[in-house]
């Protein structure tokens, strides 16, 4: 692996053509509805691996929140560290994994997050990743402030990449994507702090030093130790 260990890499499971087929029926299936339906999921693939899937092969975007109630996504002002993700828009994920901690954190009861989901392009333009970090407030991880969300799926005609940058003879591509015009979701999923895999690695890391952290995930740097 190329960046440090605190970086983790999506599980893998078995995928073949049989589970490719599934995982379409029940998108389509959800997609004539109209009206953002709440997908029944009943299949016995986990959660995760569904929205991967939509996101990796379907021109969608995913939105984690925990509001179940969303009709209309509209632009905001973001407060971030990166002047990508401190613009007013609609922010989404090009990872459905990635989208599962912002619907399954309880941001109500941590003071920050940091996190970041990225691939790794060679010069030849071959990928490696995704690579994933997730991390709430240090103060806040002994009560587990996770909540049952919602996984939205939004269309991604209007969403921009985060544009790459380099990572010495490396490119780094980023998950998140903005849309600075209204979306409105597709559907949506209903995720449990259990569908989310990576639950008991969530890190944590002290509010007041998030700039350190941030440095850190942008160089490859080990992950800032307690002073």
């Amino acid at each position: 692996m190329l960046l440090p260990d605190y970086w983790l890499t999506r599980p893998s499971v078995p995928f073949d053509e049989a589970t490719r087929n599934v995982f379409d029926e029940l998108l389509n299936t959800n997609l004539r509805s109209g009206e953002c339906p709440t997908i029944q999921y009943t299949l016995p693939y986990p959660k995760w691996q569904f929205l991967c899937y939509l996101a990796d092969h379907h021109n969608i975007a995913m939105h984690g929140s925990g509001n179940p109630n969303i009709a209309l996504f509209e632009p905001r002002q973001a407060n971030d560290l990166n002047e990508f993700g401190n613009q007013k828009a609609i922010y989404a994920a090009s990872d459905g994994l990635w989208a599962m901690f912002f619907a399954v954190v309880d941001r109500e009861r941590v003071n920050s997050i940091t996190n970041a989901c990225v691939s790794l392009a060679d010069a030849a333009g071959a990928l490696q990743g995704p690579y994933y970090v997730f991390s709430v407030s240090q103060s806040a991880l002994p009560n587990k402030p996770w909540r049952t969300g919602s996984v939205y799926l939004l269309p991604r005609d209007t969403f921009i990449t985060q544009p790459p940058m380099p990572f010495g003879p490396y490119q780094v591509h980023f998950a998140q994507v903005a849309s600075f015009e209204p979306v409105q979701p597709l559907a949506k999923l209903t995720v449990t702090p259990k569908d989310f895999p990576f639950l008991s690695e969530i890190r944590g890391h002290a509010d007041e030093r998030l700039a350190e952290y941030a440095t850190a995930l942008e160089t490859g740097a080990p992950w800032p130790k307690d002073l």
